[in-house]
C-alpha cells in the first residue's frame, strides 16, 4: 500500500467491478427467492422466510471467522486474494443449484434443496465479500481517495442492481409455460456475471501490505476479535447500526417489490419499471453524492441522503389507499438517495478502520484488523438484508397471503395486499427514522482521519 499516492484508474475499475458480483447476489435472491419458493415451489410464506433467514444466520456466524482467516492469509501469503478467488469460483455453481430444483419434487424436499444450495452460495459469497470490504483501508490512506474508490463501486453496484433486478425477471419471463426452466436459465446467466465480477475484483488485492498482521489461532479467537472491535470502536458501532437498519429497510422493499408488481400494480412485469425508476437516479446521483461529501463531509452527506430516502418512503405510504403507477416517482427519489446511502457509509468504513489502526499502533500484538472489521461489517449487513425477507414473510403470514405452485392462479385477500403495500412503504420509513438516531452517534470527522494518517 502506498499511502501517499492516488489510486490508478485500473485499481478503481477492477475494485468497482467486484460490485457486479456483490450487487447481483444481494439483489436477485432478495428479489425473487421468497417469490420462487411461495409461488413456484408451493412453500408456505413462513417456511420461505425461514429458509432465507437460516441461510443468512449461517452467513452471519461465519463472517467473523472468515475475517480472521483473511487476516491470517494476509500474514502468511501477503495478500487476501486466495479466499476471494475461492468465493469467485464457488458462488456461481451454488447459485445455479439454488434455482435448479427438479419439477415435481414436492414442497418439503424443494425447501430443503434450496436451503442447502443457498447456504453454500452464502458461504462462497462471504469468502469473497469479507476481504473485499477490507481492501479500501489497505489500498489507500487518503480520506477523499476512499470516497472516490467507493463512489465508483456504487456506480457499478447500481448498474448491477438494474441488470439483475430488472434483467433477471425478464429472463425468467421468457419461459411463460415453464417457470422452473425460466428460473434456471435466469440463474445460469446471472452466475456467469457473478463469477466475472468477483474474479476481476480479486486481482486488485495488494500483494505486500505495509503493516504486520498477527495471525489468529482459533475460531474462538476470531469471534473474540470481532467482539473486541465492536466494543472498542464507538464510530464503528454507530456506523454499523445505521447501515444494518437501512439494510433492513431496503431489504424489505427489495423483497416486497415483486409482490407489489403482481398484487398492487396487477402486472408481474411491473418489477422492471420499478427497478428502472430506482436505478436510473441512483446511477446519476452517485458522483453527485461524492461532490456533496467533499463539500460538507461524508457523515453530513450520509445524513442528507438518509433524510431524502425517508421522505420517499413516507410518500409511498399513500399507496396503501391509492395504489397506482404514480409510485414510480417516490421510488425514483428513493433511488437518488440510495446512491448516497451506499457510497458514503462504505467510504466511512475504511476511515473507521484506519482510525482504529492508528489509535492502537503502539500495541504490536493487535496487528492489522481490517479483515475482522470486514467480517463483522458483512455479518451486520447480511443480518439487515436477511431480516428484510423475514419481516416480509411475517407480514404475509399475518395478513393471510395464499401461496401457490407454478401455473396456479389464486386471489389474495385484501388484507394481504395491504400488508404488501405497508411492507414497501411505512415499515421502511420507521426503520429510516431509527437509523437517523443511530447515525447521530457517529462522531468521526475528516480532521480526525487526516490528523491520524498524516
Amino acid at each position: 500500500m502506498d499511502s501517499a499516492s492516488n489510486l490508478t484508474r485500473g485499481q478503481v475499475t477492477r475494485y468497482a467491478i467486484g460490485s457486479l458480483g456483490t450487487g447481483g447476489f444481494a439483489t436477485l435472491p432478495g428479489l425473487v427467492l421468497v417469490y420462487y419458493l411461495t409461488d413456484s415451489l408451493g412453500v408456505t410464506a413462513l417456511a420461505a422466510g425461514a429458509i432465507v433467514t437460516a441461510a443468512k444466520v449461517w452467513d452471519v456466524l461465519i463472517d467473523p471467522v472468515i475475517g480472521g482467516l483473511s487476516d491470517n492469509e494476509l500474514a502468511r501469503r501477503g495478500s487476501r486474494r486466495g479466499l476471494m478467488r475461492i468465493g469467485a469460483i464457488g458462488l456461481p455453481i451454488a447459485f445455479v443449484l439454488t434455482f435448479a430444483v427438479p419439477a415435481g419434487l414436492g414442497a418439503i424436499p424443494s425447501a430443503i434443496w434450496v436451503l442447502i444450495a443457498f447456504m453454500a452460495a452464502a458461504t462462497c459469497f462471504s469468502l469473497f465479500q469479507v476481504p473485499y470490504i477490507a481492501l479500501p483501508a489497505e489500498l489507500t490512506d487518503d480520506y477523499r481517495e476512499r470516497t472516490r474508490l467507493l463512489t465508483w463501486r456504487v456506480v457499478v453496484l447500481t448498474v448491477a442492481i438494474l441488470l439483475f433486478g430488472a434483467g433477471g425477471p425478464e429472463i425468467r419471463g421468457m419461459f411463460p409455460g415453464n417457470e422452473l426452466l425460466g428460473y434456471l436459465v435466469m440463474a445460469i446467466v446471472a452466475a456467469v456475471l457473478l463469477g466475472i465480477g468477483l474474479y476481476v475484483a480479486s486481482t486488485v488485492a495488494p500483494q505486500r501490505p505495509l503493516l504486520p498482521v498477527r495471525a489468529g489461532s482459533s475460531i474462538g479467537m476470531h469471534y473474540r476479535e470481532g467482539i473486541a472491535v465492536l466494543r472498542e470502536s464507538q464510530p464503528f458501532r454507530a456506523l454499523l447500526a445505521t447501515f444494518m437498519l437501512q439494510g433492513l429497510a431496503t431489504g424489505l422493499m427489495l423483497a416486497a417489490a415483486q409482490f407489489v408488481a403482481r398484487w398492487v400494480l396487477h402486472d408481474e412485469s411491473a418489477v422492471t419499471p420499478l427497478f428502472a425508476s430506482l436505478i436510473a437516479p441512483a446511477l446519476l446521483m452517485a458522483p453527485v453524492w461524492k461532490l456533496i461529501a467533499d463539500h460538507v463531509g461524508k457523515e453530513r452527506g450520509f445524513r442528507l441522503a438518509s433524510g431524502v430516502f425517508l421522505v420517499a418512503t413516507l410518500g409511498l405510504t399513500v399507496m396503501v389507499w391509492v395504489p397506482g403507477w404514480w409510485i414510480l416517482a417516490p421510488v425514483a427519489l428513493a433511488g437518488a438517495a440510495y446512491a448516497g446511502m451506499q457510497t458514503l457509509p462504505m467510504a466511512m468504513l475504511p476511515d473507521v478502520i484506519a482510525h482504529d489502526r492508528t489509535a492502537h499502533e503502539a500495541d504490536a500484538t493487535r496487528g492489522n484488523r481490517s479483515g475482522v472489521f470486514g467480517g463483522v461489517w458483512t455479518a451486520g449487513e447480511t443480518t439487515g438484508m436477511a431480516l428484510g425477507a423475514t419481516v416480509l414473510s411475517i407480514v404475509l403470514a399475518i395478513t393471510g397471503y395464499i401461496e401457490s405452485t407454478a401455473g396456479t392462479e389464486v386471489a389474495q385477500p385484501a388484507a394481504a395486499v395491504t400488508g404488501i403495500a405497508v411492507a414497501f412503504s411505512l415499515l421502511p420509513a420507521v426503520l429510516m427514522v431509527l437509523s437517523l438516531i443511530t447515525l447521530a452517534r457517529y462522531r468521526l470527522r475528516e480532521q480526525d482521519i487526516v490528523g491520524t494518517s498524516a
